[in-house]
């Protein structure tokens, strides 16, 4: 991870000069780059982003964490609403270790983009060799530090809402057939990020999109819009996954920085579990083993830690426990 990132800096159109290098060789003892990436907002990245980390925090992973949205700071108000409700409930809630990176606020772009640059350097600096992974939250627009984490992904976890809305930042639709007819924006940054990625260390990116509020009844669209992600992803090269469907207790975990992949209790969730709760990780435990993270190579005491939690994570609650949402 650390040469390299010159030739990537310049393909970047970066203007900065003698800046540290960083994510371009990923040598065996680097961590595993996890971007959560999408030009359209309300997609779901930060509440993703938190429930992938979690999951590999309860694998017996070492994480890190970095939020460039230092606008919106979705992902860091999520880690900060977790840390304080695990003080307040006195639980022992696993916790990252999070960077937020500052946003420049000079008049010259050149300079704000030079100071945002070297803040992710030293965040990554300070974790690329401890840590197993690191899991990066982007901004919903198109930014330099947005393109260049989607160059230094391993894996790239794009979230969609179901529907042709959000579609639209990935391709277009016949609207008579519903055939794909081309790439849109955000694909094609992706396409030139992972050509930059190729360029600097012969690195490949493993992209999946993540069908986020899945209704969860069958429909047309929710028909319409599977076939038309098949049909994109054989063009660009990306795998679909079923992601988080539309529950309300994903919205409820926020406030207090909670995963639905966190205890399933009265003490954690400050209030009695439901059914929801139960089948909500059981979504969650279907999403992370879909995208296929690599937890293999991380030795075998890690690797016995994962089976381990995953034995208990899948044990159903006693139905006294719940009560129907």
């Amino acid at each position: 991870m650390r040469a390299g990132l010159t030739k990537l800096n310049s393909s970047l159109g970066m203007t900065a000069t003698e800046v540290a290098v960083m994510l371009a060789h990923a040598g065996r003892s680097s961590a595993h780059v996890v971007v959560l990436g999408n030009e359209k907002g309300g997609s779901g990245k930060s509440t993703t982003a938190m429930h992938v980390a979690v999951a590999l925090m309860n694998m017996g992973q070492r994480v890190a964490t970095i939020d460039l949205d230092s606008r919106q700071k979705s992902f860091t108000h999520y880690i900060e609403h977790r840390r304080a409700w695990a003080a307040r409930a006195q639980l022992d809630l696993r916790l990252p270790a999070h960077f937020c990176i500052a946003r420049g606020t000079t008049i010259r772009l050149d300079e704000n983009e030079s100071i945002e640059f070297n803040g992710l350097v030293e965040a990554v600096a300070s974790v690329e060799r401890s840590h197993d992974f690191i899991v990066v939250d982007t901004p919903g627009t198109d930014a330099y530090l947005m393109r260049l984490a989607h160059s230094m992904a391993d894996t790239l976890i794009t979230p969609l809402n179901d529907s042709f809305v959000d579609f639209d930042v990935l391709g277009r639709i016949d609207p008579t057939t519903f055939e794909v007819t081309g790439e849109s924006h955000y694909a094609e940054m992706v396409r030139d990020a992972r050509r930059q990625r190729r360029t600097v260390d012969s690195g490949n990116m493993d992209w999946i999109v993540v069908r986020n509020r899945l209704s969860m009844m069958g429909s047309r669209n929710k028909r319409l819009v599977g076939e038309g992600l098949t049909q994109l992803g054989a063009r660009l090269g990306f795998r679909s996954a079923d992601g988080l469907a539309e529950r309300l207790v994903y919205r409820e975990f926020f406030p207090r920085g909670l995963t639905a992949i966190d205890s399933i209790d009265e003490e954690t969730l400050g209030a009695r579990p439901t059914l929801a709760h139960v089948t909500a990780r059981e979504e969650v435990m279907a999403l992370i083993a879909t995208l296929k993270l690599p937890l293999d190579e991380r030795g075998q005491r890690r690797a016995a830690a994962r089976a381990e939690w995953f034995s208990a994570a899948r044990q159903p609650l006693e139905l006294h426990d719940i009560i129907e949402s």
